[in-house]
């Protein structure tokens, strides 16, 4: 029987081995280039309104426009993935978005910057949700969240990165008679399409079809698998008007936009608050990666300090009212040190939250409408924390300050971080009283 227990867990291991090297790092390579290119306008920005005649409000409207059609197209996006297979589907996000992303060289004007950026954000949408309904085909539950974690990591890991190589491409500016921002989107779209070919190749529907597995993994993780979804219940249907009663959904759509918000204005609009200190184009990118940089690592720790702990209400919190803190900071200094230290602040906030905020809405929302609140949650946290890059740019439009501009996102961490707080103790009461959640 022990020998028996030892060669299941070593074709679990193998099996395990397997799959996340063949699809993981690739996967998160694309993710990678999916927040590159949906953050780079920030620091086209830099030569491109100009270029074209942007104003600080049409092009914070424009870029709002990527947000709002990831919303609409995000869970048809799913469904289809489902009816026409991963692989191809996958595939075709990628195609498609990699070739828009590389056609934001071409834009001219507003118009067709408003249009290209919507476009942009229908082609992209669901790539993550879609991501993480493949994984779930193949890793066993016990191996989801430490896989998914470090899929995640792809998020400020793309600032980090792309702030750098960004920086470099505006440099090329009038090589072979390109501006610099041309070279920024030609150059970190077109990759994206090799990678929707390579996803034709590498990627394997289901275990079923898998020839790179043994047939012995294959039959473990083919049963593994059955097995798990045998033993979940199936979720009664949830009407709109009992989530929409649920005072814990509000309350974590709050929280959830309050730290997209946080991570999208820094991406839309970091760049220009470092480059107006007089840096060029490639300093500016070296110096907007410092907080990506830092966030990257801090994210994983505070992760595992709250598993660790098992702890999720102030870990969930307090990257909040960091983001509260260091916005209504950072505005109020004219010190570059003191600025990119506070957006720092910021930035490791809006990352740090992920993961505790996650697990605990999981904990928090009664089971009957977990399944759609969740989902509700990710959407309209997505939609308002693309809506705020426009209200930055309509208040620096207006009023010439950053101070005032960065304070609605501030008043959102504050809010957030409070009701969170709020949320977890009228809970801990309730199932003090035996009430439950």
């Amino acid at each position: 029987m022990v020998e028996a227990r030892s060669d299941r867990h070593s074709v679990e291991k193998s099996t395990i081995r397997k799959i996340t090297w063949r699809v993981v790092p690739f996967l998160t390579l694309c993710y990678i280039f999916a927040i590159l290119d949906r953050n780079n306008v920030g620091l086209a920005a830099l030569q491109m309104n100009k270029d074209i005649g942007l104003s600080k409000s049409v092009f914070g409207f424009g870029s709002s426009l990527f947000f709002i059609a990831y919303f609409l197209f995000e869970v048809p996006s799913n469904v289809l993935l489902q009816k026409v297979g991963a692989r191809r589907w996958l595939a075709r996000i990628m195609i498609s978005w990699g070739l828009v992303a590389a056609g934001m060289a071409f834009v001219n004007g507003p118009v067709s910057y408003g249009v290209v950026r919507f476009i942009l954000g229908a082609a992209e949408a669901g790539f993550f949700p879609g991501v993480i309904l493949y994984l779930t085909y193949w890793l066993p539950s016990a191996w989801r969240a430490r896989i998914i974690a470090w899929f995640m990591v792809a998020i400020p890991l793309a600032g980090f990165i792309g702030s750098q190589l960004s920086g470099w491409l505006l440099s090329l500016d009038g090589l072979l008679g390109l501006r610099g921002w041309h070279w920024l989107f030609i150059a970190e779209g077109l990759p994206v399409f090799v990678f929707g070919l390579i996803c034709l190749v590498l990627l394997t529907d289901r275990p079923e079809d898998a020839n790179w597995l043994s047939p012995e993994e294959k039959t473990w993780l083919i049963a593994r698998i059955k097995q798990e979804r045998e033993a979940e219940r199936p979720m009664s249907a949830v009407s709109l008007g009992q989530l929409a009663r649920n005072g814990y959904v509000w309350g974590l759509m709050l929280a959830c936009a309050a730290a997209l918000a946080a991570g999208s204005v820094l991406g839309v609009w970091q760049p220009q608050l470092i480059k107006a200190h007089g840096f060029s184009d490639m300093q500016t990118g070296l110096i907007n990666s410092i907080p990506y940089g830092i966030a990257s690592v801090l994210m994983i720790v505070w992760g595992w300090s709250s598993d660790k702990l098992n702890e999720r209400r102030w870990h969930t919190a307090i990257p909040l009212l960091m983001i509260a803190a260091g916005f209504s900071a950072a505005g109020t200094t004219s010190s570059l040190t003191v600025i990119i230290a506070l957006l720092s602040v910021v930035l490791i906030g809006a990352y740090s939250f992920k993961a505790p905020f996650w697990a605990l809405s999981l904990e928090v929302l009664p089971p009957r409408v977990a399944a759609v609140g969740l989902a509700a949650i990710n959407a309209v946290g997505t939609l308002v924390g693309g809506l705020m890059v426009n209200v930055y740019g309509e208040i620096l439009e207006r009023t010439g300050s950053t101070n005032l501009a960065m304070l609605p996102t501030a008043a959102m961490g504050l809010a957030g971080g409070l009701v969170i707080l709020a949320m977890a103790a009228n809970r801990r009461r309730l199932v003090a009283s035996g009430k439950g959640a």
